[in-house]
């Protein structure tokens, strides 16, 4: 089973992963954000970063971390972090494939000193393949699973900020993997090595696009089908006041309820599902909303079974009712960010606080506590 005791630190934590010890090696994106998670879980998570780096302390994605700054060229600091990694229970990495094993970090040297420890490695193309060692940000890594030709208007497809290659496809995938290896070293004793890339995260998160193609329910012309804004049940519309709010009006007790609260009499509505038919309805549609405002909508639609929100941006999210309500967002150094999420009703995430920690004393302490 995941029992690790209490951690033997004067930090007490709570959160699922309590005892549990993370390294993570510093980077950018999805490994800082798939370990700003652990942390918030309750994991004690060590980042590793180069001298100079000075962490902000006030970083979102950065959030509950022991933080070392060192310089991995050095030898006596090479030995220093395999100290650490032989009473660690997982290591992350988002480095190009081959960088750690120059720097004598490979996954068979530090699983000789820890044979229990879980690798987890982050990159966008994965260990291996014709691209492996090529560079590439989020955009590029969704490009080639159908994801990106999938999303946005006909004109062209439109880049979903990077949700789904660096955190859906990227992190999230890590995160599911470094959590099943840690279960199945608690069974075996052995670690593994765990290969996160958006590319394949990105692809996994397309299954249901892939499925319905095979049984000739999703074709893939953009805006062509109930689910990418070609049906207008189913889109975003801009109201009066220049905001806008979105519907997801599919199953037909939800549709009657929005043609119900937006007047929709005209009989050619009754065609819900005639893909001939959409353009002509978006259009209709269009008009009917422009002519309330956002908050005129609201009122109407919100809370009932339409299947309706109104879009906000950031700033007006933690506002409204609803995420205050659950206090989705909250509110550190002035900066106010999300939540830790999912949650827990016997060992609750909590949001830590970074610290600078020193690598001999942490790996002294950790050995003390195994």
């Amino acid at each position: 089973m995941l029992d690790k005791s209490a951690p033997k630190s004067s930090t007490r934590t709570s959160g699922p992963l309590a005892g549990f010890r993370i390294v993570e090696f510093a980077g950018i994106g999805p490994g800082p954000f798939a370990c700003m998670m652990l942390a918030d879980m309750g994991a004690e998570v060590v980042t590793l970063d180069r001298v100079g780096a000075k962490k902000n302390m006030k970083s979102v994605a950065g959030r509950g971390r022991k933080v070392v700054e060192l310089d991995l060229k050095d030898k006596a600091a090479v030995a220093q972090v395999l100290d650490l990694l032989a009473n660690a229970d997982a290591l992350i990495e988002g480095f190009r494939p081959g960088v750690m094993e120059r720097l004598g970090l490979g996954p068979e040297m530090v699983q000789a000193r820890n044979p229990r420890l879980v690798y987890g490695r982050m990159t966008g193309w994965g260990q291996e393949g014709p691209l492996a060692q090529a560079a590439g940000h989020d955009i590029n890594y969704i490009s080639v699973t159908g994801a990106l030709a999938a999303i946005g208007p006909k004109e062209k497809p439109v880049p979903p900020l990077n949700l789904v290659g660096d955190f859906g496809g990227g992190a999230l995938y890590l995160m599911v993997g470094v959590l099943a290896a840690l279960l199945e070293a608690s069974k075996s004793g052995k670690g593994q090595v765990v290969d996160a890339a958006m590319c394949d995260g990105a692809a996994s998160l397309m299954s249901m696009f892939f499925d319905m193609t095979a049984i000739g329910r999703w074709s893939e012309g953009r805006e062509s089908n109930f689910l990418d804004g070609g049906a207008h049940f189913y889109g975003v519309y801009e109201c009066a006041c220049g905001n806008f709010i979105s519907i997801g009006s599919i199953e037909p007790q939800f549709y009657a309820l929005l043609r119900q609260h937006a007047g929709l009499a005209d009989a050619a509505f009754d065609a819900q599902m005639d893909r001939k038919a959409w353009p002509a309805l978006k259009e209709k549609l269009t008009k009917v909303f422009k002519s309330k405002t956002r908050e005129e909508w609201c009122r109407i639609m919100e809370g009932t079974d339409i299947c309706f929100a109104p879009i906000l941006t950031m700033a007006e999210a933690p506002k409204h009712p609803h995420m205050a309500a659950r206090k989705i967002f909250v509110e550190r150094h002035g900066v106010t960010q999300p939540a830790p999420a999912p949650r827990f009703s016997r060992t609750p995430s909590a949001i830590r606080e970074p610290e600078a920690a020193d690598i001999a004393s942490l790996a002294s302490e950790w050995k003390a506590g195994r």
